[in-house]
């Protein structure tokens, strides 16, 4: 039995359907926040191990300074990356639609004979 979303594709049965637009969980939300601070804040470290080299390998004191001075905003960057809030999906996703998506419902209710007074 196939499934059509609202995209018009058909759905196999091992493919589910989103019935709802909620949002990921919090504890999701919260591993995605630490990863993103965690991998931004490991490029502060080797900034500046990579002046050190540069330093003793160049002895010109400027472009050190200028890797450590942009390795010094990377925390404030990071804590506001972190602490941002998901991106909203702009995708196409197969949703549940009731009816056929024309408007009209799924199944016919059944008509009902009046009889005119």
């Amino acid at each position: 039995m196939a499934v059509r979303g609202s995209t018009g594709k058909s759905a196999a049965r091992g493919d589910p359907v989103l019935i709802t637009a909620a949002q990921h969980s919090y504890d999701e939300q919260h591993r995605a926040r630490v990863r993103k601070y965690t991998i931004l804040m490991a490029f502060r470290i080797p900034a500046l191990v990579i002046a050190a080299i540069v330093y003793s390998a160049t002895q010109n004191p400027w472009l050190p300074l200028i890797i450590i001075g942009l390795s010094v905003p990377l925390p404030w960057c990071a804590v506001l990356i972190a602490n941002d809030s998901p991106p909203q999906k702009r995708e196409d996703i197969d949703r549940y639609r009731y009816g056929d998506g024309a408007g009209r419902p799924a199944i016919e209710p059944p008509r009902r004979n009046v009889i005119d007074e």
